[in-house]
């Protein structure tokens, strides 16, 4: 994949398959990367800048009152902050197999107190990795799939609800979703998926909200867990939703990459420079009500950006939802304060360094949003640590 953006494959749900076996890399550097890899004059040269607000104008209005999620934005409240927000770069390492990394998550089902552990995905790998003071990042795993041409494209933690063991989530080119647990450093087959709408994107420039809170679906669920192949040779029966409860083309114009849940509103991006806020309906419609036939759909607001055209660029959101994080195709980040009033206000801080000059395809915070690290299409990676 080149940093023209050819669209990797979207990542289905296929099953689980095969050996994937534990395998310790090398790393551009040494096994462990600590702050040294950065030298003095190059650290000093990483800078946070703070960038104005918002300009751009709702493309519907956005002072109706009691509006769902994020209650406070679209009242009509002009109140400015300055950012609040900035960051230094105290460390970067490269991955030895030089592709392209799409994928990175901290596990925020850590407890307190415990190492912040974050996942990178790329190539065939699947590689673990762990913050310490001081800038450091210490290689834990990394995990090779048999099939050289598997290129991965996204991972996701969840957790063990018996065990308390972490669970990690890859999935790639091949279609099929690995189950990873670091404890036993096995590739399992069970996962377990909690929630009760899933918003998607794609393609066809859509998002569709799916709602997986049915009685249908509760049932299908439940009896999944109840299936035992050992006692029949009928195969489980799967369930087919073949229509979105909504969907619009109303949002973007180009292929949709990266979609987000801001309590009850909606955060997306397409190849066009920005990252729009939107719920569907109007501006005072119950999320939970809304009707397959809905047409409406309702933009509060747009984070705007350059130099970012390309597919499968993602962003991220801290733990909290207060701040936003996007990297662009010259490997500049982007970082916005959402703890406003109003999201045509939000302050803008530019993170840069003079050797990250690839494309960051995906930024993940730390549980304590301490931490933001970025991956990029030169298999580097780049860590930043919050200055206040």
């Amino acid at each position: 994949m080149s940093e023209r953006g050819e669209a990797p494959a979207a990542a289905a749900a296929a099953g689980v398959g095969g050996e994937m076996p534990a395998k310790k890399q090398k790393l551009s550097s040494d096994e462990n990367s600590n702050p040294g890899d950065l030298s003095g004059d190059e650290n000093d040269d990483a800078v946070s800048i703070e960038s104005g607000t918002n300009t751009e104008r709702p493309d519907t209005p956005t002072n109706t009152p009691n509006a769902p999620g994020r209650k406070s934005w679209g009242k009509g409240k002009w109140k400015s902050k300055k950012c609040k927000y900035s960051f230094k770069c105290v460390n970067s390492l490269k991955e030895d197999h030089g592709q392209p990394l799409f994928g990175v998550q901290f596990n925020w089902h850590s407890k307190e107190g415990d190492p912040l552990v974050f996942a990178t995905v790329g190539s065939n790998r699947v590689t673990l990795y762990e913050c310490h003071s001081q800038g450091e990042i210490r290689l834990l795993q990394s995990y090779v799939d048999a099939d050289a041409d598997e290129n991965f494209y996204t991972c996701a933690w969840t957790y063990d609800s018996n065990t308390s063991h972490p669970l990690l989530a890859v999935a790639g080119s091949r279609g099929i979703i690995r189950i990873i647990n670091p404890i036993t450093m096995q590739c399992i087959k069970d996962y377990d998926l909690l929630g009760e709408k899933i918003m998607s994107c794609g393609m066809d420039h859509s998002l569709k909200l799916w709602r997986i809170n049915s009685k249908r679906m509760i049932n299908a669920i439940k009896e999944s867990y109840e299936y035992n192949p050992n006692k029949t040779n009928r195969p489980f029966i799967s369930q087919k939703i073949h229509f979105p409860d909504f969907s619009t083309r109303d949002i973007h114009r180009n292929y949709v990459d990266c979609v987000r849940w801001l309590g009850d509103l909606i955060l997306s991006k397409s190849c066009e420079n920005a990252i729009v806020c939107w719920k569907p309906g109007k501006m005072e419609d119950d999320i939970d009500k809304i009707k397959p036939s809905e047409s409406n759909v309702t933009i509060l607001g747009r984070f705007d950006y350059s130099q970012c055209d390309i597919w499968y660029m993602r962003f991220s959101m801290d733990f909290w939802q207060k701040m936003l994080a996007l990297g662009n195709q010259v490997g500049k980040l982007y970082v916005w304060d959402l703890d406003i009033e109003d999201p045509h206000k939000a302050k803008c801080t530019t993170l840069t360094h003079p050797k990250c000059v690839a494309a960051i395809r995906q930024t993940s915070f730390s549980r304590d949003s301490s931490i933001l690290i970025a991956v990029c299409d030169d298999a580097s990676i780049w860590r930043w640590d919050r200055l206040r």
